[in-house]
């Protein structure tokens, strides 16, 4: 490098005012770290062009502000682009960027095209999903199920990851470090692999990269329970017990009736309203159930349930809360009464629909007729209740085995 007054003529013929916009001419001016500090204006500002580099150059502010600048032409016309502060990078990494800013412009292109977005994370697919799906199409209390394996599981172990970054292991050790609550782990693997079908729907990652596919399930101990017989017995003894002594609140005392009595499930019950009971066709519209909007039969039972129930001028509900107006929000306080009273602490109040679906098979309906009375869209649905689907085949065995039997007088033991 020259000496310092060599420097500073060389700086001043390398000089353009920063106004003018055309292609820059040839410099003499090699911008190095050394020239680009030492680089001054006193009245405007000015764009030092380098020589190695054509459209490359430094633009210095009255102020002493200096930006690096590219300017080219292309098939728009010229363009002048500014890089960014001097300070900010080292120059031969701005010398690359401007470069390829020059080549853009030449070839017609958006000279600094926007930043590629942010790869989404799992944290932003479970937010769609809740909002775009789940509140969409799921009933409140999937969706609950839905926001608790969200955030109590899976957005602390893979919230912050890529979505396409997210691989089998990952899932198969979310799924692992849970395994001593099977059913809890294979609940979030299945919202899981919602979402990520959802992913590939929404073209968010590529197609057939479920990373849950090859996950297995762990298997979780089936729980059925219904009520014998005897056990319907207690139940209902125990139910008139209280009534009679006024001892518990009347509506739930209906409510857990009509449950034993329709084999609906608790919220279809709860959520009952005066105008949903037709005794005209004598059936009750269940409008927000499960599978749909459905009917049901009322029998005379039923029917003698309601007609015991105090109807409320102003509260639309069959059972009606304490509060005016309002509904009755659940049952389990009352229901641990009854069992208190009866003994059966395994019996869940959903157990009462199982129970009902149980009772119907013993009075020879099948599993078609039994799914229509429990409201399933599909028999499938009625066959997973494991009790139905061996107590059925028991009888279908016995049937089918005395009808070939009778052909075998030596196997009859009232026979001779």
């Amino acid at each position: 490098m020259n000496s310092v007054c060599d420097l500073i003529t060389e700086l001043q013929i390398a000089r353009v005012d920063a106004p003018e916009k055309a292609i820059p001419k040839r410099s003499t001016l090699s911008l190095t770290k050394r020239v680009v500090n030492a680089l001054r204006v006193d009245d405007k500002d000015a764009i030092f062009w380098d020589r190695d580099l054509v459209g490359f150059g430094v633009r210095v502010h009255a102020n002493g502000r200096k930006v690096y600048v590219v300017q080219s032409r292309g098939p728009n016309g010229i363009k002048r682009v500014t890089l960014g502060p001097c300070a900010d990078l080292p120059i031969n990494q701005r010398r690359r960027e401007a470069a390829a800013v020059i080549d853009r412009i030449k070839r017609g292109e958006d000279p600094m095209p926007a930043p590629p977005a942010p790869e989404p994370t799992v944290a932003d697919l479970a937010e769609r999903c809740m909002r775009a799906y789940v509140a969409v199409h799921c009933k409140p209390k999937t969706a609950e199920a839905y926001r608790a394996s969200l955030d109590n599981h899976i957005l602390p172990a893979l919230g912050a990851m890529p979505l396409k970054a997210v691989g089998p292991r990952d899932v198969a050790a979310l799924h692992h470090s849970l395994r001593d609550t099977p059913y809890t782990a294979n609940q979030v693997i299945w919202v899981l692999s919602k979402m990520s079908s959802l992913a590939e729907v929404w073209d968010l990652i590529p197609p057939s990269r479920n990373p849950c596919r090859s996950v297995r399930r762990y298997r979780q101990k089936s729980r059925e329970r219904f009520l014998t017989q005897e056990e319907f017995g207690r139940v209902g003894a125990a139910l008139k017990e209280i009534d009679a002594e006024g001892s518990m609140w009347p509506p739930a005392i209906a409510d857990l009736r009509l449950l034993m009595l329709t084999g609906c499930r608790m919220n279809e019950i709860l959520t009952l309203q005066w105008d949903d009971v037709d005794r005209t066709v004598g059936k009750l519209r269940l409008r927000d159930s499960k599978s749909g909007p459905r009917m049901v039969p009322l029998s005379t039972p039923v029917e003698a349930v309601l007609d015991g129930i105090e109807r409320i001028e102003g509260n639309p509900w069959v059972i009606r809360g304490r509060k005016p107006g309002e509904r009755l929000p659940g049952l389990a306080s009352y229901w641990s009464r009854i069992q208190a009273r009866t003994g059966l602490y395994d019996v869940r109040i959903h157990d009462l629909r199982h129970s009902y679906a149980s009772r119907a098979l013993a009075l020879g309906e099948n599993l078609t007729m039994i799914g229509r009375l429990l409201g399933h869209t599909r028999v499938g649905t009625t066959a997973r209740n494991a009790h139905l689907l061996q107590d059925a085949e028991k009888t279908a065995a016995a049937r089918v085995g005395d009808s070939i039997g009778a052909h075998f007088p030596q196997l009859d033991p009232e026979a001779g």
